[in-house]
């Protein structure tokens, strides 16, 4: 018998990806993955940007690249993210194969076995599994529809054993769908000063808002730019482009990226040329922002399809916020429900969601779920969102 790690050993398929075959049946109707959807990818746009380049730049498509991005790509983001208000002369840009890859890179630079790491609860299941993957011990803090607890968090900076990170969602928020208030980030702020726990700052949703006003709440902690924290931001073109791509970014300090680029370089050596000369390409041509803008409405419309769905469906019982942006909703149910129970309910009657214990960080919490907007049609959820709500009503009454 091969004798494994203690870390792999320890690992487990994500319940997501267990989803996606099941998902993937056209019997069931899915409100369980967070994918873009794709009648929505800019097919055509893409295949004239790359027909439109010089045959040196299709020929280094193809080609290795240097570990930390190709420099025409760290370029154009750097401009696109300076939009953002983002300090980016300040630090350094790192090009990841994903935001997931940006999470692992940094998990392997801080966590030792059995070092505590501070999330949400609940937290977003590819965090989890990276922190995981390193053997932290998860300490899960809170959220309510302003952020995360500034009480729990005072509680666990406060232990003896000093936490190696915060980790955090604060932009349509995966799952709980909630953003920030500046208020609390200000909060969060104050408490970590000279704590010397750096900040993970996770914003792959933030440019998918559905409402102008929220603009002062969408700037990140990473531009505030505060004294005395390490913030290390990261993003991804997975929810702005394509996930296909497989395409992320980090911006950290210089101290940070030093380490963060030779674990990369340990990795796979480089993330692929080929989707980081397409993604360039869109930054270029300037066409990422009215695609944006363009998926950002469509968006909203599915959000509202399902919020009317489930404002004639659910039970009063069942607690849930409204989103303002980002591609999910999560649904709390009374204390003592199972939320797998009602999912294998809802998979008989033909749709599926992911059940909420799969967000935390104990893996016991189970009376909640989340529901994903951004893949279905207006129709398919009118059609979908009575099959979850039967199904709630028949295991919660």
């Amino acid at each position: 018998m091969p004798r494994f790690s203690k870390a792999v050993s320890s690992l487990r398929s994500s319940e997501i990806r267990d989803l996606m075959t099941l998902a993937s049946r056209p019997d069931i109707i899915s409100f369980a993955g967070g994918m873009p959807g794709n009648d929505l990818f800019p097919v055509q746009a893409v295949e004239e940007l790359y027909a439109q380049l010089d045959i040196k730049k299709k020929q280094a498509a193809f080609q290795y690249g240097p570990t930390p991005g190709l420099p025409s790509l760290l370029e154009s983001l750097e401009g696109f993210l300076e939009k953002k208000g983002l300090p980016v002369k300040e630090n350094r840009l790192l090009i990841t194969t994903g935001s997931q890859q940006a999470l692992n890179i940094l998990a392997k630079a801080f966590i030792d076995p059995a070092e505590p790491v501070l999330v949400e609860k609940p937290c977003f299941i590819g965090a989890l599994s990276a922190f995981r993957s390193y053997d932290a011990e998860l300490r899960g803090i809170a959220v309510d529809s302003d952020g995360i607890s500034i009480e729990g968090l005072r509680q666990e900076i406060n232990r003896n054993e000093k936490a190696k990170f915060l980790y955090i969602t604060p932009y349509f928020h995966n799952p709980a769908g909630i953003l920030y208030t500046a208020e609390r980030k200000e909060q969060l702020i104050a408490i970590l000063q000279g704590t010397n726990i750096p900040l993970i700052e996770d914003d792959a949703y933030g440019d998918l808002y559905f409402f102008e006003e929220d603009q002062e709440r969408l700037k990140p902690i990473k531009a505030i730019n505060p004294d005395g924290i390490n913030v290390c931001y990261t993003g991804s073109f997975s929810k702005i482009l394509g996930p296909g791509l497989r395409l992320g970014w980090m911006l950290v300090p210089e101290k940070i990226y030093a380490k963060c680029e030779l674990i990369k370089q340990s990795a796979d050596a480089c993330s692929p040329s080929f989707t980081q000369v397409l993604a360039d390409a869109f930054i270029r041509s300037g066409q990422i922002y009215s695609y944006v803008a363009g998926v950002r409405q469509e968006y909203k419309k599915r959000a509202a399809a399902m919020v009317s769905a489930l404002r004639e469906h659910l039970p009063d019982y069942v607690q849930w916020n409204e989103p303002r942006g980002g591609f999910y909703i999560w649904l709390i149910l009374p204390n003592e429900a199972d939320a797998t129970r009602i999912m294998t309910l809802a998979i008989e009657g033909g749709a599926v969601f992911v059940a909420g214990k799969t967000f935390d960080p104990a893996g016991r919490q189970n009376n909640s779920l989340r529901l994903s907007y951004c893949n279905n049609t207006p129709e398919q959820i009118a059609e979908g969102i009575p099959i979850v709500a039967s199904a709630i009503r028949a295991v919660c009454g």
